[in-house]
């Protein structure tokens, strides 16, 4: 089981730390770009603010290394104008290479491949699965065609619920990770004051929005997780992490308990256990 170490906590929100936050990712990902050899990064742009957090910090890695930063916003039926407008925002302001892209007329043709689809929500996450890995296909390909990687854009909040698709909306390179969704919200501020300002109106717009999982499976990301807002979730999830047993029973807890078979994918046995060695 996945526990946070001790310095998950308290989270970072002072803008000397979220300074050096800032410092330490972008070092950390043009040492990884450079011994790689990488000649790009590829991310999708969904219109959160977890991937416009990510543009906004690669955005001058790129420039750095004289790479391009190649986004795709992807959408599929059930994005919302408003995640699309903010994602083509951000795709603009950031990227070197963007461009809007609709697959609702392939995810239809592709539905028609799978069977036993009704109004439940088990029909709900298998199509919303369906779309991320659609969109992850799209976004390694790009990666594959330009020499680069992609960039997973989720946050330790997500990580811990499970909030994501399995070989779907997962990357290579998870700059964000480890940062709990309240950091991510702090990050983000505190980087509006390095921004021009077609950039920063957008990575505002992100910040200001409902989260919302662009799949169609509910109207917000808070109503599947039992919260009103990711503070709440955040502060649940450092209460239960530091003792608090009351909590055990939220729905939050529960489906950090639940989701742990995502964490540890792909199950596999050692020689040892195999063959008695």
């Amino acid at each position: 089981m996945t526990i946070p170490e001790s310095s998950y906590f308290p989270f970072i929100t002072k803008d000397e730390q979220l300074e050096k936050l800032t410092n330490l990712i972008r070092e950390k990902m043009l040492d990884y770009i450079t011994k790689s050899s990488l000649q790009s990064l590829v991310l999708g742009i969904s219109g959160g603010i977890d991937s416009a957090l990510c543009a906004a910090l690669l955005r001058p890695v790129c420039d750095k290394l004289n790479i391009p930063l190649i986004g795709r916003s992807i959408t599929i039926e059930t994005n919302k104008d408003d995640e699309i407008e903010r994602s083509i925002l951000v795709g603009n302001a950031f990227c070197h290479d963007f461009e809007h892209l609709d697959l609702t007329d392939t995810f239809y043709k592709n539905k028609k491949l799978l069977v036993n689809f009704d109004d439940s929500m088990l029909s709900k996450l298998r199509q919303g699965n369906m779309k991320a890995r659609m969109r992850m296909m799209i976004l390694y390909d790009l990666a594959q065609l330009h020499r680069g990687m992609v960039i997973s854009t989720d946050n330790y909040s997500e990580y811990l619920t499970g909030f994501w698709t399995l070989h779907g909306d997962v990357g290579d390179y998870a700059p964000v990770q480890h940062l709990w969704k309240t950091e991510i919200y702090a990050l983000s501020t505190f980087l509006l004051s390095e921004e021009v300002e077609e950039q920063k109106k957008a990575l505002q717009s992100c910040i200001d929005a409902t989260p919302v999982d662009g799949l169609g499976i509910s109207s917000c990301d808070c109503e599947q997780l039992g919260v009103d807002n990711y503070f709440e979730a955040d502060k649940i999830f450092a209460a239960y992490f530091q003792g608090d047993e009351t909590l055990k029973d939220h729905i939050l807890i529960k489906r950090y308990f639940s989701s742990e078979y995502k964490r540890n994918n792909p199950v596999s046995f050692s020689r040892t256990e195999l063959l008695g060695e």
